[in-house]
Formats: structure tokens, sequence, C-alpha cells
């Protein structure tokens, strides 16, 4: 059962990044290793996945779009229940820079990013990640290939989100650098593995990611 969307102004805002499930256009990096069809069955389940991990969070939801689709694929209406916006053109830092500023405008005292990549995300995680707010400015998620999985902050730190390599080993190391030098304090969730290529996969279908 999906929980109703809570009020924007002065509550927690979850924020999701995902792409429309449309063949050729979602997981290249693991359609290289599997084809398209098959990378398309297992975004939709990653899809089906985040979900459901994120459907009874007490937060204010939006699903931030890459796209239109260029086939007009439908998004699923397992989602209806979540605010649909257009993600703003530009690399993925002002991407999100943008989510984020669109949060706090609209009154979120706590703001978490998230994709649609990580089968190890669960709600625990996201509540505890909302709980850590309460004591630190930054939360982080690691994902084992060093970037990250979850964002959350309680106001915008537009640092976090520039002069980055994204889609790199870089980027949590350098976050983390950002964080320090600002002198904010952050906390750390467990790292989890997201699905990137057919490495992933196999790690994943083995039960070790």
């Amino acid at each position: 059962m999906t929980a109703p969307i809570e009020d924007k102004a002065g509550s927690a805002h979850l924020l999701v990044f995902a792409r429309y499930p449309e063949l050729g256009r979602v997981k290249t990096r693991l359609a290289a290793g599997i084809g398209d069809e098959a990378a398309l069955a297992v975004y939709e389940e990653l899809l089906y996945h985040t979900c459901g991990v994120t459907a009874d969070v007490a937060a204010y939801k939006t699903l931030w779009l890459a796209g239109p689709s260029a086939a007009a694929v439908a998004f699923p209406e397992a989602w209806n229940n979540y605010e649909q916006l257009q993600q703003v053109p530009g690399d993925l830092g002002q991407k999100m820079q943008a989510a984020f500023a669109h949060a706090f405008a609209a009154g979120a005292t706590a703001a978490l990013i998230i994709g649609t990549d990580c089968p190890g995300l669960t709600a625990e995680v996201l509540t505890q990640a909302y709980a850590l707010l309460a004591t630190h400015e930054v939360v982080i998620g690691p994902a084992e290939d060093g970037g990250y999985y979850l964002l959350g902050m309680r106001e915008l730190y537009e640092d976090l989100f520039v002069n980055k390599s994204w889609s790199t080993d870089l980027v949590l190391a350098h976050t983390l650098a950002d964080a320090d030098r600002l002198g904010l304090r952050v906390a750390q969730l467990p790292t989890l593995r997201d699905i990137d290529d057919e490495a992933d996969l196999k790690a994943w279908r083995a039960g070790s990611g």
C-alpha cells in the first residue's frame, strides 16, 4: 500500500532520479554485456525495487525524470503518488543541484537524493539517513565503485556538485574532501553496490552485492 504524499513545506523530501524504461536508452553499460532487452528488464526490476523501498518512507517524494521519452513511453503507474518533474539540462551535478534547490525552495528541512541503481537500498537505510541529518549537515551512502548511491543535506551546499568527474571512482572522495573543506559534519551509511555493468549484475545475482 502506497503512503500518501506528504506536505511539501517543512518536511523531509526524497528526490529520486530515474529514466523512462525505454529499450536501448537505459543501463547502456550493462546492455553492452547482456543486450538491450535484458538490460531493460534489469532496469525495470530495479525501478520496482526502488519504488517498493521508498513508498512508505515519510517524506515528500519527487521523481526527477531524464527525458522526455523519445517514444512516449509511460512511466509505471506505481509512481503516480510521486510528484514527477523533468531533470534540468547539464551534467549530473547541475541536475542534482537543481533538484535540491527545488526541494529547499519548497520548504524542505532535510532532503535525500537517490537513483534507481541500488538493489541493496532499503527503507531502513533511508530512515537512518534522515535520522543522521538531525546531527550532521550531510549524509552520504558510499557505493563500491567510488561514487555514492545517496546524498542528503539540510541546506544546499553548491560546492558538492561542481568540479566533479562524474561516473568515475573519484566522486565520493572529492565530495568528502569538499565537505571537509567546508567544515561540514558528514555521516556515512553502509557501502552498497550500484548495478552499472555485467560484473555488478553477476555479483548481485550471486548474492554478494
